[in-house]
């Protein structure tokens, strides 16, 4: 029982200390995509971001990320290219405001790299991504980095073009005080 107890005890701590995963403040945030059209890259920015991000380095089950962003935010910078982006041929502003990205698993790959698995969803439809982002800590402050790749008519965004790439390309910097 003497040699129970302790054991007992060292378990009870670290389920208190380990179960709950405190929310970051996002202070700052960046979100950019690129897609080609006519062999140009258009670069484009999506504002508007709002997130619930508990991440704790030592306690990856127990961490969680959402965010979302405001669809109504697209800008590239041509106030026409813009409006036909927002219209129902695209993101369809007015019947889905928001893009949301929520973790299902996050895995450390080494150092301060990590790759997530999230639901991403545009418009009403929801696909599985994978993420890869880097967590750096300096004092109070915490920055995750991520890119990657996305199909937009996997998730209904504009139809079949021959001139319009199908991949997009998504930078994500945020910036978080804990």
């Amino acid at each position: 029982m003497k040699k129970i107890l302790p054991a007992l005890l060292f378990v009870l701590f670290n389920v208190i200390c380990f179960a709950q995963v405190k929310s970051q403040t996002v202070s700052k945030s960046s979100i950019q995509f690129h897609i080609k059209n006519l062999g140009i890259t258009v670069d484009g920015t999506l504002a508007g971001f709002k997130g619930d991000l508990k991440f704790d380095q030592t306690n990856l089950a127990g961490s969680s990320i959402v965010a979302s962003v405001e669809t109504n935010t697209i800008d590239t910078d041509n106030g026409t290219r813009n409006d036909h982006l927002k219209s129902d041929s695209y993101f369809d502003v007015a019947k889905y405001p928001t893009i949301t990205l929520k973790s299902v698993a996050i895995k450390h790959v080494a150092g301060n790299k990590y790759t997530g698995t999230f639901s991403l969803t545009i418009k009403d439809k929801t696909n599985l991504i994978t993420l890869p982002f880097t967590y750096t800590e300096t004092g109070a402050v915490a920055e995750f980095k991520g890119e990657f790749q996305i199909e937009r008519t996997d998730f209904g965004v504009g139809g079949h073009s021959l001139v319009m790439s199908n991949d997009v390309f998504i930078d994500l910097d945020v910036t978080t005080s804990k």
